[in-house]
């Protein structure tokens, strides 16, 4: 595995691959990685001949009271295992190079409507961080794929529009969300949960679960069972943020035609904020 820290070592690699007609994967991280970046790097490798990915923690994406000095970092064993599944390219730029006229000055990217909704509303700034950095990377490495974790249901969303409103010339591939044995959705954030808060936070998914059961039993009254799932959390010790019952394809409230839903979810335990969705077809 080679890694990489500069730009122009990459651009050199990656015309190198592309005269050698490589379809070139891409997986960005911000480290810390579980079995669910894992897999995203295992779906990538199925998909391409070549798999970049990226370690950059994005200060552009974290509020004032957000956790960028504290996000976890575990480089030495993430290179570890990036190597053992055969990653080609580590890149690990420094913020200096991709922020090098400073945050205050840098231009952004920005898709209207979805980054405003559900966990653009509760984190204002968050997504347009997130496509800033997308965008900047895909510039960099010029994938043909690039693999997400549909863990993040909302910035999914984001980079599609994003990559088909900037008409860049690559796919994007949704990874379903890997969980642990009790449900809960792998999170570089569940290192924060402590012993008592770690043992509660399954019930998130378990909540959103029985929405779903209930929809699909034939159930319509939405409002009521947010209303009951949101009570049940709290009484756990969970302070909710939010749960939404969306079109899948669209992110809008449900309408009477949409089939494709998603509920998604977002609740503190403590200074965690933990977040999760599930899709269903009615």
């Amino acid at each position: 595995m080679q890694i990489i820290t500069d730009i122009n070592t990459l651009r050199l690699t990656r015309r190198t691959w592309q005269a050698g007609k490589d379809l070139i994967a891409f997986v960005p991280t911000m480290g810390n990685l579980h079995q669910g970046h894992l897999k995203l790097v295992k779906e990538a490798k199925k998909h391409a001949s070549k798999v970049v990915v990226s370690i950059f923690v994005n200060p552009l994406q974290f509020g004032p009271d957000e956790d960028l000095d504290a996000y976890p970092r575990t480089l030495e064993e993430d290179k570890q295992a990036l190597e053992a599944l055969g990653v080609d390219v580590l890149f690990m730029p420094q913020a200096k190079d991709i922020y090098s006229r400073g945050l205050e000055h840098q231009t952004f990217v920005e898709v209207p409507g979805l980054s405003y909704m559900i966990c653009g509303a509760s984190r204002p700034g968050h997504f347009r961080g997130v496509a800033t950095i997308v965008c900047k990377l895909f510039n960099m490495v010029q994938p043909n794929l690039a693999f997400f974790g549909e863990k993040d249901f909302q910035q999914l969303q984001v980079i599609k529009a994003m990559v088909t409103d900037l008409s860049m010339n690559l796919s994007i591939h949704g990874v379903p969300t890997e969980r642990e044995s009790d449900g809960l959705a792998m999170s570089s954030r569940n290192g924060y949960l402590t012993e008592q808060q770690r043992k509660i936070a399954p019930m998130l998914y378990q909540q959103i679960s029985w929405i779903a059961d209930a929809i699909l039993s034939g159930r319509r009254d939405f409002s009521a069972l947010v209303a009951n799932a949101n009570k049940n959390l709290a009484e756990a010790g969970f302070k909710p943020d939010y749960i939404e019952l969306r079109s899948a394809t669209t992110l809008l409230q449900v309408g009477h035609e949409d089939k494709q839903l998603v509920i998604l979810a977002a609740a503190f335990l403590g200074k965690t904020r933990l977040i999760d969705n599930l899709q269903l077809s009615i």
